[in-house]
């Protein structure tokens, strides 16, 4: 008897070395080994030294198990967390840029305030929208906004952050800071 795969979405946090290449290594590493990457956010933390990526990938257990395997193995990983099962705040962004004849504005703008968004951008035929949230409101706002007419949408992808104070450990507080340290030798 074959066991199902649990097939489900995974949000990973990855911290790693800012310098350059390093986005591009990890970017290959999980297309090489056939992981499909739904979407990926990268920025310097409040050290500048070191960036935070958050990755969202499908798959079962094993795959993703797989995954932070290979990405502890790169030598510009400081620490790789999924997020998944743990208690995290995660949102996305999306700009929406919907067909707004003047008949229709007024219900448009309804659904923006409903759903707590802002409209960004003005002509005299559409509007350009900003909304924040779970991926489940985003398609939520763009089913509601199909019968105006999407003309275009921009999306962040999910960005996550662990609930609580969670610090990093003492082993990854000095790798951080060996880090800091050489990328300032260079530096000099």
């Amino acid at each position: 008897m074959t066991e199902l795969k649990h097939h489900r979405r995974h949000i990973l946090s990855v911290l790693v070395e800012n310098h350059q290449g390093v986005l591009a290594r990890i970017a290959a590493l999980i297309a090489a080994k056939g992981y499909n990457i739904d979407s990926l956010s990268v920025a310097e933390t409040l050290d500048p030294s070191v960036s935070r990526m958050t990755v969202s990938l499908q798959g079962d257990e094993w795959v993703i198990e797989q995954a932070v395997k290979q990405l502890h193995r790169l030598i510009d990983v400081i620490k790789v967390t999924d997020l998944t099962d743990e208690a995290h705040v995660g949102r996305e962004m999306i700009f929406i840029r919907v067909n707004a004849e003047p008949v229709n504005r007024a219900e448009i703008l309804r659904i923006v305030e409903i759903f707590r968004g802002r409209v960004v951008d003005v002509t005299p035929t559409t509007y350009t929208l900003e909304i924040t949230g779970e991926s489940g409101k985003i398609e939520a706002v763009l089913e509601l906004l199909q019968p105006f007419g999407i003309q275009e949408i921009v999306r962040s992808g999910t960005l996550a952050i662990a609930r609580g104070s969670k610090s990093l450990s003492k082993r990854e507080e000095m790798r951080l800071r060996a880090v800091g340290r050489k990328l300032t030798s260079q530096e000099s």
